[in-house]
């Protein structure tokens, strides 16, 4: 179920394409998992072959890490697991240096998640967002220090605009720094916007893709109606209240359609789409019960078809803005009516 592995990026590193995520490990929250109910759905997860756990400083204001620390810990089961944490949002408030990507916050960060974590290394440490009054190059020789010292093995970004990556990643190419071989990023049939530079960037440079709320928190699992999502309470249903718009609900509804032809759910659709996208790498995943867990994780054996795909893309089609809408049509008058690359353009100028 979870034990079909792919490489992340441009790394030897292999991670289930199914990650389990930590947002809901502890903190006290009517949405978070105590710690016993926590440390079950990590058994589940890895006996179903799962190998990739994600986390973050800031979950469960540290007890996410704390949780993952003391389940490896009792397992020894550690070595065989990849774990994946973040830095840059500020846990010291009134501290200026309490967050950030520069040296200070990322060396600070690192230490304090080690611990917690109780292991002496960092599979995969995310910078959780950019830091915009730190110099991405103090950023990316303080990760690249942290990779020398064994104390971190890979690094990727989070919530990081493709230009600033695209800077990071010629910087780090040029300098002999550590790469950046992936990229967690919101993305789902709900929030399709990295399409438009993120993607083509990511394909471009061989960096893989990690989507984080694959289900816009619930709404893509059709957890909400048009009738309930007014009056439904806790804070995933504020966030899926965002996205459920008239044209959220249209989506929705594709996706419930094809899922009754196909005898699944919902939500199994949504993440089968996801899952076929290009460079895709690994989805996270944020179970609230086992059952949920094992639901979504029976989306490995589905794949969408064609005419399926099709339709969901066409009733969850971003629309690109300048440049790209120019772009794109651009073969219309510079290929000349041929065919190149397997693209051509009708006389309109729209690529087909």
């Amino acid at each position: 179920m979870f034990d079909d592995y792919i490489t992340l990026g441009r790394s030897g590193l292999r991670v289930s394409r199914m990650a389990l995520g930590s947002f809901n490990f502890g903190g006290g929250h009517d949405w978070e998992l105590a710690p016993a109910d926590a440390h079950a759905i990590i058994d589940r997860y890895r006996a179903l072959g799962g190998n990739f756990i994600d986390s973050a400083n800031i979950y469960g204001s540290g007890e996410a890490e704390g949780i993952i620390g003391d389940h490896f810990a009792a397992s020894s089961a550690r070595d065989s697991m990849v774990i994946a944490t973040k830095f840059t949002n500020n846990v010291q408030p009134g501290d200026p240096n309490g967050g950030g990507a520069h040296r200070k916050s990322i060396v600070r960060a690192c230490e304090r998640s080690l611990r917690r974590l109780r292991t002496d290394y960092i599979d995969l440490f995310w910078m959780h967002m950019w830091d915009k009054a730190t110099p991405i190059e103090e950023s990316l020789r303080a990760l690249d220090d942290l990779v020398s010292q064994g104390k971190v093995l890979h690094i990727g970004f989070s919530n990081v605009p493709a230009w600033k990556v695209t800077e990071a990643h010629c910087l780090a190419a040029f300098r002999g720094y550590s790469p950046v071989v992936a990229l967690q990023l919101q993305y789902s049939l709900l929030e399709r916007n990295i399409e438009a530079e993120l993607v083509p960037m990511a394909q471009a440079y061989g960096i893989g893709i990690c989507p984080w709320s694959p289900l816009k928190s619930g709404a893509l699992s059709a957890r909400f109606t048009r009738e309930t999502i007014a009056g439904a309470s806790g804070g995933r249903a504020a966030l899926a209240r965002r996205s459920l718009d008239e044209r959220g609900f249209a989506i929705v509804d594709t996706v419930i359609g094809i899922a009754r032809i196909r005898g699944s759910t919902s939500a199994q659709v949504a993440l089968a789409w996801l899952r076929q996208q290009p460079c895709v790498a690994s989805i996270l995943l944020g179970a609230d019960s086992m059952a949920e867990l094992e639901e979504n994780g029976a989306t490995s054996g589905i794949t969408l078809d064609a005419e399926e795909l099709a339709t969901l893309d066409a009733v969850s089609r971003p629309a690109l803005r300048y440049p790209l809408d120019l772009v794109n049509r651009g073969p219309g008058a510079i290929y000349g009516g041929t065919r190149i690359n397997g693209v051509a353009a009708d006389g309109g100028g729209h690529i087909r």
